[in-house]
């Protein structure tokens, strides 16, 4: 397959990068300052290496990848809120052109999911959205596996740098500022954590699920959101004696949808620790279906974008 990679952040640099050995080409590679162009496959170390030096893949207009010729076009820009552009409006060009489109971009589906899902329909191209939801795991595949109507509920840890901080405070007793400015350091927290810390990044993840089982347009609006940011040390303390822990929780189930901190048993299969991610699902016929694993990261969240364009290579 021939892709056009939008997006050269870790995500889509790693897709680019990778693509080779999952036996496709990338035909563009793009940037928020330009884009690296070829027909016949463009050089990607050379592109990266590019940006690495210049601060952008190439001298290209980052229109002219969404113009150029590709099968695939891989959606990698940052998620944005509300309208959810310039991400959406890529999804559109793609599928006007009856192109299909994988996400790794979490606001096309998470803010605008009924527009994307009506210009599917009007077009011979396709969505696929693995990566948006939990990083390398097969979340959503296994949901198509399963059917969503035989899905009750998913809930799970689906936020790496709330998981570290609350993981670490609960095995050394330490402050809420304490670990954060540990998680800062390790480049594990960003130096503005409000997306991870205050529950809005689950929430956009457990808004996609929700699109997903139930097959109508939830937005970040619909979710009832707390974080952990106001969370005491005392509190896991507390847990502990009751041999219990806390964990920042998303859960999609009947037709609700809440993220915030929960008690959960200690050694229960929630209580996963570090940046290690987590979602149960809630089967009709199979009883509870754990599925952990990285929730983020360059060449995780590749594979999985990697995943989706193998199925639509089939």
């Amino acid at each position: 397959m021939r892709l056009a990679v939008v997006g050269a952040g870790a995500v889509g640099s790693a897709v680019a990068e990778l693509a080779g050995e999952y036996g496709h080409t990338v035909t563009a590679l793009a940037d928020s300052g330009g884009a690296a162009v070829d027909p016949d496959g463009i050089d990607v170390d050379g592109a990266l290496t590019r940006k690495e030096a210049e601060g952008t893949v190439g001298t290209a207009p980052t229109a002219d990848a969404l113009a150029g010729p590709y099968d695939v076009l891989v959606e990698a820009t940052p998620t944005t809120l509300g309208d959810a552009e310039p991400g959406f409006g890529h999804v559109r060009a793609a599928l006007e052109r009856d192109c299909h489109v994988v996400l790794a971009n979490k606001g096309p589906v998470a803010e605008r999911y009924g527009e994307v899902r009506a210009l599917e329909r009007e077009s011979a191209g396709e969505v696929y959205l693995e990566a948006t939801v939990g990083g390398a795991m097969p979340v959503l595949s296994t949901i198509a596996d399963f059917g969503a109507e035989h899905i009750e509920a998913a809930r799970g840890v689906l936020n790496g740098t709330a998981n570290f901080v609350l993981s670490r405070m609960a095995a050394e007793g330490l402050g809420y500022e304490h670990v954060l400015a540990e998680a800062q350091d390790l480049g594990v927290a960003e130096a503005d954590p409000s997306f991870d810390v205050e529950g809005t990044d689950a929430a956009l993840k457990c808004v996609i699920l929700a699109n997903v089982l139930y097959d109508r347009e939830y937005t970040l609006s619909d979710a009832a959101v707390e974080g952990i940011r106001d969370l005491p040390g005392s509190a896991l303390e507390l847990a502990a004696e009751d041999g219990r822990t806390i964990r920042l929780i998303g859960e999609v189930k009947n037709g609700a949808i809440r993220v915030g901190p929960r008690l959960i048993p200690e050694h229960g299969a929630l209580a996963v620790t570090g940046t290690r991610n987590i979602v149960e699902l809630e089967t009709e016929h199979a009883g509870l279906l754990d599925i952990s694993g990285r929730g983020a990261g360059g060449p995780e969240t590749a594979t999985a974008v990697l995943a989706d364009v193998g199925r639509l290579a089939e």
